[in-house]
């Protein structure tokens, strides 16, 4: 996988000015917007090229946190979450905790095409793949195993655990809970990981202003089995109208998702916000609960303008995307400094 790229911050027209088609996606995974743009080129829809990107992060495992092999949970064991919308129908397909099954995107569409159902999760989501032709195979590595065996002799920290006993600060499981809980959010854990949380999230405009979104990712190493994010829920992954726009989320999930960014961003936009100032407003509505949450959000309208927030944290302090468009014709690197 290429993360380096060409690299271009984005101060003046006319590269930032609105132009169609167009690809952004969160983060520097370069194949991804190269997939995702090569697919409009050769006329496939804007849904066919964002699945099409998310897919080649998942078989690039872009940076350990999408695909197969990495972010193993308490078990050790890889999960999978994706989802796929198309915002001329407003269908969406998603998969959360999806086992044994590397094209988690790919059977998110499935979900979409196949079905009348949004969403399918855990051991029955890896079925219904199977039925519809998905191969059956390990999501483990060595390097997950790897990252795994850490874990436990480092006394599995960091983890999510919290109210339980025995104290899950300095100790692993089997946990049980505690008799009086502790009100409040858990433990800070430090400095942010930016690889414990990526997600790609992906939104591809055509060049008549039809939207489609989609994610991918293996979750937060270390979660809790049967722990699903943010990246396939609709609204808090990514969102997808082509009436307004798109946007896309990655960060702590578990945070995120209890404010709908994606979605507050798009409505943003129908209002009249440019897609910077929704992406910053729909991160600051966030903010003002956990101040120092790790979270960034990409925004584009229908006409081609395009922007990215983030929140500003220990660790993290400006965030990097990929932008390909009409003007560019190729994946280009811009980044945004956080609020």
């Amino acid at each position: 996988m290429i993360r380096s790229g060409v690299f271009f911050l984005c101060l003046l027209p006319p590269v930032c000015s609105a132009s169609l088609p167009l690809v952004i996606n969160t983060w520097p995974f370069q194949n991804a917007a190269g997939a995702a743009w090569d697919a409009l080129q050769k006329g496939l829809s804007p849904l066919d090229a964002a699945e099409a990107g998310c897919a080649r992060c998942e078989q690039d495992q872009c940076d350990g946190s999408v695909g197969f092999g990495g972010s193993p949970d308490e078990r050790g064991e890889t999960t999978l979450d994706a989802m796929i919308m198309n915002g001329d129908t407003m269908e969406v397909g998603a998969v959360g905790n999806l086992r044994r099954v590397k094209n988690a995107v790919g059977v998110a569409r499935a979900v979409m095409n196949y079905t009348d159902h949004t969403f399918l999760v855990g051991e029955s989501a890896t079925m219904f793949a199977e039925s519809m032709g998905f191969k059956s195979e390990d999501l483990t590595t060595n390097r997950s195993r790897d990252i795994f065996s850490q874990w436990l002799n480092q006394k599995c920290q960091p983890n999510f655990r919290k109210n339980v006993f025995p104290n899950a600060t300095v100790s692993c499981g089997p946990y049980k809970p505690k008799a009086k809980l502790q009100s409040g959010p858990g433990r800070k854990r430090g400095l942010i990981d930016l690889r414990s949380h990526d997600t790609i999230g992906m939104i591809v405009i055509g060049k008549n202003g039809q939207v489609a979104a989609a994610t991918s990712t293996n979750g937060a190493i270390h979660k809790v089995p049967g722990r699903v994010g943010d990246s396939p829920v609709a609204g808090a992954g990514a969102y997808a109208d082509s009436s307004a726009g798109g946007a896309a989320a990655t960060g702590q999930g578990d945070i995120m998702m209890r404010f709908l960014p994606s979605f507050l961003a798009v409505e943003l936009m129908r209002g009249g916000d440019d897609p910077s100032t929704a992406c910053k407003r729909a991160i600051s509505r966030i903010k003002k609960h956990h101040p120092d949450f790790f979270g960034a959000l990409i925004c584009a309208n229908t006409t081609g303008g395009y922007g990215a927030a983030c929140n500003r944290s220990p660790g993290f302090t400006e965030f990097h995307f990929m932008v390909s468009n009409s003007q560019t014709n190729k994946p280009v690197q811009e980044k945004v400094l956080c609020i």
